[in-house]
C-alpha cells in the first residue's frame, strides 16, 4: 500500500516580502535589525497578504516595556464587517524580553530610533516586521548616498552598453 503525501508537505513555501520602507535606509544608519511578530486582527492579516499595507510613515515607540508600531497603514479588507475599522491604529510588536531590554538600552542613547524596515510573510504564513535600530542621517550624509547611488547606476548602464 503506497502512502500519499499531502500537498502541504511537498510544497516549499518561502517567506516573501510584502512591503518595504525605502525611506528607512535613506534617512537612518541602521546598526541592528530585529524580526518581530505583530498582534493583528483577522481582517488585517488578510489585507497584508493582499499587499495592502504602507510602511513609509510608520515608526516604533516603547511604552511600559512594550514595543508598538504607529502609523502603519493597513487598508481595510473588502469583506470586513467592522464598522469602526482604524487603518492607522497602534499595533503591538511581539519580541522576547531579552530583545526588548537590549533595544531599550540602545534607545536610551541620544539619537537612536526604531524604524520598520520591511514586512514579510514567513513560511508558516505569519506576518513578521523587521525593525531597525539606527541613528538619523545628516543632510550631507543623504547627499553622499544619492551621489553613490547615481554613480552605481551610471556604472551599470555603461556595463550594459558594452
Amino acid at each position: 500500500m503506497a502512502r500519499t503525501q499531502s500537498r502541504k508537505s511537498t510544497m516549499k513555501i518561502k517567506s516573501h516580502i510584502i512591503s518595504k520602507n525605502k525611506k528607512a535606509h535613506f534617512s537612518y544608519i541602521i546598526s541592528d535589525v530585529f524580526t518581530c511578530g505583530l498582534q493583528l486582527k483577522g481582517s488585517e492579516i488578510k489585507s497584508i497578504r493582499n499587499g495592502q499595507v504602507n510602511l513609509s510613515e510608520s515608526y516604533c515607540i516603547m511604552s511600559n516595556n512594550e514595543l508598538w508600531v504607529k502609523n502603519m497603514d493597513i487598508a481595510r479588507y473588502k469583506f470586513c464587517n467592522e464598522e469602526d475599522y482604524a487603518p492607522l491604529r497602534l499595533r503591538k510588536l511581539l519580541l522576547n524580553k531579552t530583545e526588548i531590554k537590549k533595544i531599550k538600552k540602545q534607545l536610551d542613547e541620544k539619537g537612536m530610533s526604531l524604524v520598520p524596515i520591511k514586512l514579510i510573510i514567513n513560511e508558516k504564513g505569519f506576518a513578521k516586521l523587521e525593525i531597525g535600530l539606527g541613528k538619523g542621517k545628516k543632510n550631507y550624509d543623504k547627499r553622499e548616498t544619492i551621489k553613490k547611488r547615481d554613480s552605481d547606476i551610471e556604472i551599470h548602464r555603461k556595463k550594459r552598453e558594452k
